[in-house]
């Protein structure tokens, strides 16, 4: 997202890294993921909510994608029934906005089990240990924690963590985000007790002044 229409200053690296992605840039994956003929060819069984591993193409160009249909979602006691898709494409709007790319291109469209969350799949390092990982003092994790704190995550766990091959980390799983009261559960407390810096705090003014433009109400 350019500073021209977020109000937010780019990160030096791209929204996208593509050899996380098959190949695919950050504007190729969205237009893949808005347009893409959707066929389900499996499911991620250890997901609390339905949650289908699908083969996405449109015009020759073939990826794959995370879909997430509404009527999949388990009935939670403090979120509103339905909303978790919503929520999920929130987040990777917060994100863009950030200029961080931690949370990879994700949209909202109908799929073949109905409306859904649509998110392009990322590649991992296996060889990363995400126990060791979430224990470091990775700036990228520190840039993770603070998105966190702004989209009020309530549920950070090491598994949403995806380190990419480029070493990109990516956060997924966002479902449980942006809910009036403070639900911040998370394992990223490396940097606790400390006070954010000045370009943290330049960045977080830049998010609440668009958001503000965008007639959406700041956190």
């Amino acid at each position: 997202m350019s500073e021209s229409v977020s109000g937010i200053a780019p990160d030096e690296r791209p929204p996208l890294e593509p050899t996380d992605a098959g190949g695919l840039d950050a504007a190729g994956a969205l237009a893949l993921l808005c347009a893409g003929a959707i066929t389900v060819t499996g499911r991620l069984v250890d997901a609390s909510n339905a949650t289908l591993y699908c083969e996405i193409s449109h015009d020759g160009v073939v990826g794959h994608c995370v879909y997430k249909p509404v009527r999949g979602e388990r009935a939670l006691w403090d979120f509103p029934d339905g909303t978790l898709a919503g929520r999920e494409q929130a987040a990777y709007l917060v994100s863009e906005a950030t200029g961080a790319g931690i949370v990879p291109p994700t949209v909202l469209r109908d799929g073949p089990f109905g409306a859904g969350m649509v998110q392009l799949w990322i590649d991992t390092d296996e060889t990363v240990d995400l126990v060791a990982l979430t224990r470091s003092d990775d700036p990228q994790l520190r840039a993770i924690a603070l998105f966190d704190a702004v989209v009020n995550n309530a549920d950070r766990k090491g598994s949403h963590l995806l380190p990419g091959p480029s070493g990109r980390i990516y956060g997924i799983d966002h479902g449980v985000t942006f809910h009036a009261e403070n639900k911040l559960r998370t394992l990223l407390w490396t940097w606790r007790g400390q006070r954010l810096r000045a370009d943290e705090l330049e960045l977080l003014t830049r998010l609440r002044v668009a958001l503000s433009a965008s007639g959406a109400e700041p956190p």
